[in-house]
């Protein structure tokens, strides 16, 4: 399952439900505003894929390593149209990261 950061809007759940069941955004759990390791430990915890903007999820992957994985978003300034299509069209791509047991970090552009 798919943890969106907040970075990211929250109408991706909704948006990309039918491609990616059962994701949540960040902002739905109560962690909008905590710190990245707060949220990295819950995406750990509870066994999700954070997928951000952010690059700092990248450095808490090279510094952790998995779980939890990483998706990172490296779009720069675009609209949520924009990455709604980049997941859509990767998402094979997509599912053999999260299939991979060794991979920790996938960064999409």
């Amino acid at each position: 399952m798919l943890l969106f950061d907040e970075n990211l809007a929250a109408r991706l759940v909704v948006d990309l439900a039918d491609v990616y069941p059962n994701c949540t955004h960040v902002g739905d759990l109560g962690l909008a505003g905590g710190s990245d390791y707060w949220i990295w430990q819950y995406a750990r915890d509870h066994g999700l894929i954070i997928v951000s903007k952010d690059e700092d999820f990248q450095r808490l992957s090279v510094l952790y390593g998995a779980p939890p994985k990483v998706t990172w978003i490296r779009l720069g300034n675009c609209s949520t149209a924009d990455i709604i299509r980049l997941l859509n069209e990767r998402h094979n791509e997509i599912g053999r990261f999260v299939a991979n047991e060794e991979a920790a970090f996938l960064a999409l552009a």
